[in-house]
């Protein structure tokens, strides 16, 4: 039995903190959370921190878009609490300047150009530092460069062994409607390395602790005081 953390996310764009369902990033609007009576990032980071949360997740949506950034909101937050930040990152460079504003940096199957890249990023970046996010839709690997399949994939992160892996079932983000098991289940044998996203209800936390998942992300459950904050 492990302990289940739970690492609090916040989407930002044009500088707030935005709420949204399945990924429909066009249509996300301003967030309400318990933490805080505005959208700010840095005072809901704050109010996270106080509240006892040791670490959080910041998708920076404008970024991924390539619309510009919220890098200085990220580096203030990060001041606050520490970050593992998703901006699109994914080859050397953009993961060198990420990691100016950043705790740690995400690369994601959304954005990654090549399986290449991952092992260069590896090769040079403490793998503390960086961790892998699975973005998944509609059951499949979503990446805008790459055709890839799950077994690929996990091939792949079996050689690397990065430290955190992130398993986000975009179809199910800002609905609760429960863990995605059978995601769980393509990648088994990763288990310590998960943390899980998408959807998640206080009703998923107990079996997630069965099965040795340690981290996972949750945002509208968590904003809206649906489940109770285990930082």
């Amino acid at each position: 039995m492990v302990t289940l953390l739970i690492i609090p996310v916040l989407d930002i764009k044009e500088g707030l903190a935005v709420s949204g369902k399945s990924g429909n990033r066009d249509t996300y609007q301003p967030l309400q959370t318990v933490f805080c009576p505005s959208s700010n990032p840095v005072e809901i980071a704050g109010s996270l921190r106080r509240a006892g949360a040791a670490e959080m997740y910041i998708a920076d949506l404008d970024a991924i878009e390539k619309r510009g950034s919220n890098r200085d909101i990220v580096g203030e937050v990060n001041q606050i609490i520490p970050v593992m930040l998703d901006c699109g990152a994914s080859d050397l460079d953009s993961v060198t300047e990420a990691l100016q504003f950043a705790d740690k940096v995400i690369v994601a199957t959304e954005t990654l150009k090549r399986l290449e890249d991952l092992y260069e990023i590896f090769s040079r970046f403490d793998r503390e530092q960086i961790v892998i996010s699975i973005d998944v839709l509609r059951g499949k690997v979503l990446s805008k460069y790459m055709d890839i399949d799950f077994n690929v994939l996990r091939e792949n992160l079996v050689k690397l062994q990065p430290s955190q892996i992130i398993l986000l079932d975009i179809s199910n983000v800002g609905t609760e409607g429960g863990v995605n098991w059978n995601l769980i289940n393509e990648f088994s044998g990763l288990e310590s390395s998960f943390i899980l996203g998408g959807g998640i209800t206080g009703e998923n936390m107990g079996e997630m602790d069965k099965r040795g998942v340690a981290k996972v992300l949750v945002g509208t459950a968590l904003h809206n005081g649906q489940i109770e904050p285990i930082f």
